[in-house]
């Protein structure tokens, strides 16, 4: 991830900007209380972070991620937004991490994932580590590539080729999956399609 990212680091948030969507919806319907905590799964450059920090100004956020380049410029951007006395990221694996060593808080009201699950290969390890630090009453959120299966069939081509050349593999039975998750767990799960099925925001709540 370190090589992938230490030149893209630089120009990642002009040019996702123009096909990661629903990232702003996502933290709009976080719908975060005053003075609980909010962690961010595959935070990179802290974009969302800083978004979703300035949203809800009564709340603390974290984030972590697996790529130390990435982290360079969140630390940077979140500086410069002069959010770092509420807003903290460490160096972790979204498949295993232990948030009281990471940041001394064992569980999160809100947790939310954008467009890191079709970046991780033991996706599912990952999910369900998330919803592990969910606090009791609160929200995991996500928000992803979806199949597409509205789009014409040489878009869904195209884009699954130039995805998969950075890596990205979108998870496109993961509203099955979620159902599947909050069943085996006593949870609900909500699933809603974006975009003619580009993008999905879904949900598990505790």
């Amino acid at each position: 991830m370190d090589r992938m990212y230490r030149y893209q680091r630089h120009i990642y948030d002009f040019t996702r900007k123009f096909y990661l969507l629903g990232r702003d919806a996502l933290i709009d319907e976080l719908d975060v209380p005053a003075g609980v905590n909010v962690l961010e799964v595959g935070c990179g450059t802290g974009r969302n972070l800083i978004l979703a920090a300035r949203r809800y100004p009564d709340a603390r956020f974290y984030g972590l991620d697996v790529s130390s380049e990435m982290l360079a410029t969140a630390r940077g951007e979140i500086a410069r937004a002069g959010l770092s006395a509420r807003v903290t990221v460490a160096q972790a694996d979204a498949a295993d991490f232990d948030p009281r060593a990471l940041f001394a808080v064992e569980t999160f009201e809100r947790v939310y994932i954008s467009y890191a699950l079709s970046m991780i290969p033991p996706w599912r390890e990952a999910l369900a580590r998330a919803c592990a630090v969910v606090a009791k009453g609160g929200v995991l959120k996500i928000v992803d590539f979806g199949d597409c299966a509205d789009l014409p069939a040489g878009f869904r081509a195209l884009l699954k080729t130039w995805l998969s050349w950075f890596g990205v593999h979108p998870r496109e039975g993961l509203q099955n999956d979620l159902a599947a998750f909050a069943a085996e767990r006593g949870l609900k799960a909500g699933f809603r399609a974006l975009y003619r099925r580009y993008a999905f925001l879904g949900e598990l709540r505790a």
